[in-house]
């Protein structure tokens, strides 16, 4: 799963919430307004808004949420003037009595017009409008990128409105930091624990199973790559303690070493010969009457050893 489709999947399931009290309305069109919108002051008084979108879909919902509050809008689209020309969604608002009534309810505006640079805390009061407001922050501004590097942020104008965010997302159990760019300030998580309690919060609970589905198939895949390279490192171990104990034994036999070994090396060297892919888990089973592995390792080892020193210690040992 790419970046681009998580954020994408996470926006397509927000977008299709419908919010069913008015003050949830009012929350997140006023997260939309902060993270995505402007205000054009036109002169004697005039006003009008606009929200600049990556998603027709998010430009569609605001424009229901509108509707509801009764607010007249317009959706139009245009190409950035980036080399890539992507596709822009803008939600223009005329200025009239009622849509600047209920901005400023939303937090938008104060009652004097102007613009806030974040709403006050009564537009969050509830936990269903901060859920509301969360949800807005990101479709207005939101990305999400993983599963290598997790990153979600919410873009803001302003360092006020990311703090916000920020403290909107802490009174709901969701712990986001805030930073500064030259043109922009964000709020965001890093961590799959944190990002999955952002998208949870703001309703988006089957993109959570997703990335919960995804994670536990990134583990399960790394404990089993984990496991085959931990067999894989013990098989060539045990190759090549095998081939040293065949390689001793072969050497002992051409120096008439061997017949003068105690029964208990010759029975372990006998055995090594005749299985040279066994482990010593596996050679001690095989002897009469059967050993510990640690016993057959210390005899295959002290075979090696004789072979390496043939002149050290009483070759009729073991």
């Amino acid at each position: 799963m790419t970046s681009g489709t998580l954020a994408a999947d996470a926006r397509a399931e927000l977008a299709a919430l419908v919010p069913e009290r008015r003050c949830d309305r009012l929350a997140e069109i006023s997260a939309l307004f902060h993270t995505a919108g402007a205000v054009h002051l036109l002169g004697r008084g005039v006003v009008s808004f606009h929200l600049d979108l990556a998603e027709s879909a998010v430009a569609r919902r605001a424009y229901s949420i509108l509707k509801e509050l009764r607010v007249v809008s317009e959706i139009r689209t245009y190409h950035r003037r980036s080399f890539d020309r992507a596709a822009r969604t803008q939600l223009l608002v005329a200025g009239s009595p009622h849509a600047i009534e209920v901005l400023t309810q939303a937090g938008v505006l104060r009652d004097n017009g102007l613009p806030l640079d974040r709403p006050p805390g009564k537009v969050v009061a509830r936990s269903c409008c901060r859920s509301a407001y969360l949800r807005g922050a990101f479709l207005g501004a939101g990305s999400l990128s993983g599963p290598g590097s997790p990153h979600l942020e919410i873009r803001t104008p302003l360092h006020a409105g990311a703090a916000f965010v920020r403290s909107v997302a802490s009174a709901a159990g969701v712990r986001l930091r805030v930073a500064d760019r030259d043109s922009h300030s964000f709020a965001y998580a890093k961590g799959w624990d944190a990002i999955e309690s952002y998208l949870a919060v703001s309703g988006a609970s089957d993109t959570v199973l997703g990335l919960e589905e995804r994670a536990l198939v990134a583990e399960l895949r790394a404990e089993a790559n984990r496991l085959a390279n931990a067999d894989h490192a013990n098989l060539v171990r045990q190759s090549r303690s095998a081939r040293a104990q065949l390689e001793a034994v072969q050497l002992l036999d051409e120096e008439g070493v061997l017949d003068g070994l105690g029964p208990a090396l010759q029975a372990a060297a006998e055995l090594r010969r005749r299985h040279p892919s066994l482990s010593s888990r596996e050679l001690a089973a095989r002897t009469e009457p059967p050993i510990t592995k640690a016993a057959m390792a210390a005899r295959l080892a002290r075979l090696v050893a004789l072979a390496r020193e043939p002149s050290t210690g009483d070759p009729r040992t073991g």
